[in-house]
């Protein structure tokens, strides 16, 4: 699976769970929220002020 900013958390998950660390190390505390399951990495990095390509270049190192 490529991860890509339109990849939703609940799938990011499912397929790369280590990435929850990366997640909380951004302050993404409710990743385990139902609402944030459906929530695109896009989104979830708008919504928590967070560089995207920061988080994007995080995710695909870890």
């Amino acid at each position: 699976m490529a991860i890509t900013k339109d990849t939703l958390i609940g799938d990011l998950l499912k397929e790369k769970p280590e990435a929850a660390e990366v997640l909380f190390q951004y302050g993404m505390g409710c990743i385990g929220c139902p609402s944030s399951q459906m929530e695109s990495l896009a989104e979830a990095a708008q919504v928590h002020g967070i560089d995207l390509d920061e988080l994007m270049k995080a995710i695909n190192e870890n």
